[in-house]
Formats: structure tokens, sequence, C-alpha cells
């Protein structure tokens, strides 16, 4: 019968050693904390906004084009995801709707990983990983073209003209 190491290597997985595992459990730490924060800050009913509780600036893109950026609502999304208002999670930001929920069981995903000492399910813990942040990356861009398309209302006012802006900051 073989042991732990050798029956590690005969399935083709190493052992993730304390440094990933630490990682890991850290990954899960910082998605239970912004999930947390989420639930703490008040949705902004305009469906974005909600960053500025934070100290954050207004989105510099949607002041300067009155259009939304990538990532407008993505704040308000995950606030009113930890109210349990998916319709309007989904309305604020459909991608942040969607990695809110994917939150939770990444959490678990990631602890049950360390603790098991090997990416549950996985060769690697890479490939999960890789493959989240490119999926993520898409539904973010798909999402905001999605919403240009459908609703090209003006968020907000556009800020100053182009010549304006080239004026004040230089010749």
């Amino acid at each position: 019968m073989p042991n732990g190491v050798e029956h590690r290597r005969a399935e083709g997985r190493h052992p993730l050693g304390w440094p990933t595992r630490g990682l890991l459990l850290l990954a899960a730490a910082g998605l239970a904390g912004l999930l947390g924060l989420a639930r703490c800050l008040v949705p902004d009913p305009r469906g974005y906004g909600t960053h500025v509780q934070l100290g954050l600036q207004p989105c510099t893109f949607a002041t300067l084009t009155g259009r939304p950026c990538p990532t407008c609502g993505m704040t308000t999304a995950f606030a009113w995801f930890m109210r349990a208002r998916l319709d309007r999670s989904w309305q604020a930001n459909p991608a942040g709707c969607l990695f809110a929920l994917l939150a939770i069981p990444m959490m678990v995903w990631l602890v049950a990983s360390a603790a098991r000492d090997k990416p549950v399910g996985f060769q690697s813990v890479s490939g999960p990983v890789m493959g989240l942040l490119w999926v993520g990356l898409v539904l973010c861009l798909a999402s905001w073209l999605v919403r240009l398309l459908v609703s090209p209302a003006v968020l907000a006012r556009p800020g100053p003209r182009p010549g304006v802006v080239a004026r004040a900051i230089g010749p």
C-alpha cells in the first residue's frame, strides 16, 4: 500500500504546501470580508454609486462620458445580493450578481482545498483560478456591451469637454 506522498504522485497531484494553503485561506477570508462589507453598505437606488460610501470617487469614466464603465454597479450588485435581492443585483450589474453568487461556493472550494492539501476536483489550483479570471473578464465585458446597447441612457452629466481638459492640463 503506497504511503501518502507516493499515492498523491500516483494520482498526478502534489501536496499544496503551507504557503499555497495559506493563500487559499487568505483568499477565502478576503471573499468573506468582501461579502460582509457589501452587507454593511446601503445599495444606491440608482443601481450604481454605492462605492462612494467607502470614500472612493465617483466613476471617472461615467463622469466624463455619461456612460457606464464595465464595473459600474458592481458594488451595488454585491450590496443587493447580500440582501437577497437578486433582481436588483442583476439590474445593477449582471456580472456583479454572478460574481457575488459564485463567491460563496468559491469560498467553500478554497477552504476545502486548503484543508485537504490538494485542489478539490482539479489537478492544480492554477487551472480553475485562471479559468474563473477569464470567465469573469468575459462576463464583465459582455455585460457592459449589453448594457451599452440595451440602455443607452446617460448615467451622469458628462464632464468637461475634451478641449477644456486639454487647456487645463497644459498647452
